[in-house]
């Protein structure tokens, strides 16, 4: 596929996901965004769904297993303002590729507490897992080549748009 006409609507896709996750969160989960893509989306969807429980950020930068050659990068700090122990938790990320992010992510959680479930929502999988990790909750699925990279974006009336790199 080339980047230069790559054309997916990220609107439309938060609106699917919004639909799907309406029918499985209860109102004692808490959503948990990845930064920062997944972090942009767990606060809209914090507030579309008008969740109860408090919203939370985790970062994976501490425990991803190319930490050395990656840093710390654009990472925000992990900032749960709940007790994770037995806590119903709905990891939100905007694109699923290998699987070693959301890996990094479960360990992290386990440094605050052990949740009674911990179920993934993302707006894109893109397949290529590395790594046995799978959403529970989807809206689309896509086949790109592993040396191109989608990146959601938000403007600043927080509207979701997509870029595809080489």
């Amino acid at each position: 596929m080339n980047a230069g006409l790559f054309s997916m609507d990220a609107q439309a896709l938060y609106q699917q996901l919004v639909k799907n996750l309406q029918r499985v969160v209860t109102p004692d989960a808490h959503l948990v965004g990845i930064t920062s893509g997944g972090a942009w989306l767990a606060q809209a969807l914090h507030q579309d769904l008008a969740m109860p429980t408090s919203l939370g950020i985790v970062s994976s930068s501490l425990h991803r297993d190319d930490f050395f050659k990656r840093g710390m990068a654009e990472s925000v700090a992990t900032k749960l303002p709940f007790d994770v122990e037995g806590a119903v938790i709905w990891l939100i990320d905007d694109v699923l590729f290998t699987g070693r992010t959301m890996r990094a992510v479960v360990n992290e959680l386990f440094d605050y507490g052990r949740p009674k479930a911990v179920h993934l929502a993302v707006l894109v999988d893109r397949g290529g897992r590395e790594l046995p990790v799978q959403a529970d909750v989807v809206a689309t699925q896509v086949s790109l080549p592993s040396n191109q990279t989608l990146r959601l974006t938000r403007d600043n009336q927080g509207q979701f748009t997509f870029s595809l790199e080489d």
